[in-house]
């Protein structure tokens, strides 16, 4: 695994992947289980497999691209893996609540069990769990914080650049 630590507009951001892929783009002033986030011992510094996620954030932030193109590969649960491909599918600039993740996949009763999923993701930002919102439209729970969600949304709606 290698990674490499990237100065982004909404504050450090840890990258990470591998042969298969990204495997983690985290905050890293985030909290995972009981640790601060941070490379692990047997991580490598990145010897340029990186460069095209870190590109493509750049470009994102920047207001100039919309999807992401770079392989991802988030280690998770059967039913984790389901909320974070159906993630993928809500378009840039649009948001849908926990219940209607929930009904997507098919089980409307896990709206719990998804907004657990949807913090539990590893690919923040690509995997864009950004896009879900409360029921009534309020912005709820961000590992980056409410401000960084808000901001996202802003960019992806046009209504302000990061960059």
């Amino acid at each position: 695994m290698q990674y490499r630590n990237l100065d982004s507009p909404i504050g450090p951001l840890l990258v990470a992947g591998d042969d298969d892929g990204l495997r983690f783009l985290l905050f890293a002033h985030e909290r995972r289980g009981k640790r601060d986030v941070k490379p692990e011992p047997d991580w490598e510094p990145d010897r340029g497999g990186l460069e095209d996620a870190v590109k493509q954030l750049t470009a994102y932030f920047s207001g100039k691209l919309r999807d992401f193109d770079i392989p991802v590969a988030p280690q998770g649960t059967t039913f984790q893996q389901s909320v974070w491909r159906q993630l993928l599918r809500i378009p840039y600039g649009e948001t849908i609540s926990y219940g209607e993740l929930a009904r997507r996949l098919g089980n409307p009763q896990a709206v719990r069990a998804v907004g657990l999923a949807n913090g539990s993701n590893p690919i923040s930002i690509v995997i864009p769990c950004h896009r879900v919102i409360g029921s009534n439209g309020s912005l709820v729970g961000y590992g980056g914080g409410l401000p960084v969600k808000q901001a996202l949304l802003a960019l992806e709606r046009g209504q302000s650049r990061l960059l």
